[in-house]
């Protein structure tokens, strides 16, 4: 993408540190009402078969708005709170998920992610990671979000959003822009966010990279 190859940015919009607690406001990352309706897509019998079909986002994305369900307890047990002290828990790789499309925002990113760098690798897609400030859903704490991000002739696209399934958001100049604009689509503070070619790095060195990749 570009400028720098790992790219980190903050969005204050309201002071930090507090849990986000808005009764009426939905923090989770299960998709909204559809903005659109899934739309019919040819079927294959299993992912090998969709590989060889797909030709770019637009076929990975319409297969993620017609067949992506959110698993709630598995973002409970997920969460930052959950996972404190206990062993780490699998995100889902591609060809499980194609033949079962039930996960969280991080499963669906890898899916994503993994599949366009075998369809469409001239698109350089990456992670992008995500932090909103903390927010209680079941009574579990939830900050982090992951989507994919990709760059064509005329700017940055963003897909794989659990939130917004079936939906590629874009094009943009720069990742600050997309945040501003998600941002205030979630209603949510964005502390900081991060390009990352996997999602397995930032999650092995989270607690050691906290404070560095945070802005002053």
């Amino acid at each position: 993408m570009r400028g720098a190859a790992l790219l980190i940015g903050a969005i204050l919009l309201s002071g930090c540190g507090s849990l986000a607690s808005n009764p009426g406001a939905d923090f989770s990352d299960a998709p909204e009402s559809r903005a659109r309706p899934a739309l019919a897509i040819p079927r294959h019998a299993s992912y090998a078969e969709a590989l060889a079909a797909w030709r770019g986002p637009e076929d990975v994305n319409a297969w993620i708005g017609a067949e992506f369900q959110y698993d709630m307890d598995r973002a409970v047990a997920l969460s930052e709170t959950a996972r404190a002290g206990q062993p780490a828990t699998p995100i889902i790789e591609p060809a499980a998920f194609y033949a079962r499309p039930e996960g969280v925002c991080v499963d669906l990113a890898r899916f994503a992610v993994e599949t366009l760098r075998r369809v469409a690798p001239e698109l350089r897609v990456r992670y992008l990671m995500i932090e909103f400030e903390p927010a209680s859903v079941r009574g579990q704490v939830l900050r982090r979000h992951w989507v994919a991000v990709y760059e064509n002739a005329d700017g940055i696209r963003v897909v794989a959003d659990s939130k917004r399934p079936g939906i590629i958001a874009g094009p943009y100049q720069t990742l600050q822009q997309f945040a501003e604009e998600y941002a205030r689509l979630r209603g949510r503070q964005i502390v900081h966010y991060r390009e990352l070619d996997s999602y397995q790095r930032k999650m092995k060195s989270a607690a050691s990279r906290q404070v560095r990749e945070r802005l002053e």
